[in-house]
């Protein structure tokens, strides 16, 4: 009797919408799915940040749960912001201080030192830092990218462990072009570390306040003309 009630209800369900099969296929690694995963890749050299744009659109269109790629409500708002800030502005000087110059980077970060006392680019430099770099990176490299390769490796303790060190390293890569080893060396650091408060907590939020607070710090030094003197407080 059970087989027959399944048997029917499976003959009266019908085909799948394709709203479904749609949603099914950028959720997966077919052909539609590697297309969307490319589409994205490669809209990040078009205009910032238009590929975590295409990752909502995404996360939309495949049904794909907010909570998978961390957007998240955070327990707190408050708490989220203030722990972020301060902890973005500390990492950002004990890298300026101390990793750094261990690792022989130079004083001075040559490719935005042009900002030293230029007050017309500030309102364009803050733009890319709040929406490109805490919004559109943290969106890519730690959101989309730790659900799709957790869909891939899994959800374990050494399948995350993998996650963190991959995107960290994809994320090291997209920062050379522009800065360099230094700079290289550098995002592949805080990718590790951004990563893996992601991969504890699941919320993106606190991220990307960390991520604005260590990039809007970095600005500071570079526009008071004071990374000379942070590089060589520890290290003369």
């Amino acid at each position: 009797m059970r087989e027959e009630v399944l048997k029917h209800s499976v003959e009266t369900k019908g085909p799948e919408p394709p709203d479904d099969r749609v949603a099914a296929a950028l959720r997966g690694f077919g052909p539609v799915g590697i297309l969307a995963i490319l589409v994205i890749l490669a809209s990040n050299f078009v205009i910032a940040p238009i590929n975590a744009i295409l990752v909502l659109v995404w996360a939309r269109l495949s049904r794909t749960p907010w909570r998978e790629i961390g957007y998240v409500r955070p327990k707190s708002w408050i708490g989220s912001v203030v722990v972020g800030i301060v902890f973005g502005c500390a990492f950002k000087f004990i890298m300026k201080a101390m990793v750094m110059p261990l690792l022989g980077a130079p004083p001075i970060n040559a490719a935005y030192h042009f900002l030293a006392g230029n007050k017309a680019a500030l309102p364009g430099m803050l733009f890319l830092l709040i929406v490109d770099a805490g919004f559109g990176e943290e969106t890519v490299y730690r959101g989309w990218m730790f659900e799709r390769f957790g869909k891939l490796f899994g959800r374990s303790v050494w399948a995350r462990t993998l996650i963190v060190l991959i995107t960290s390293i994809l994320f090291s890569l997209a920062h050379y072009t522009v800065q360099g080893l230094p700079g290289s060396e550098q995002a592949l650091i805080t990718g590790m570390v951004f990563g893996t408060i992601y991969a504890v907590t699941g919320r993106l939020f606190m991220v990307m306040v960390t991520h604005v607070a260590f990039d809007v710090t970095a600005l500071a030094m570079i526009y008071w003309n004071f990374e000379t003197a942070v590089a060589h407080l520890i290290f003369k």
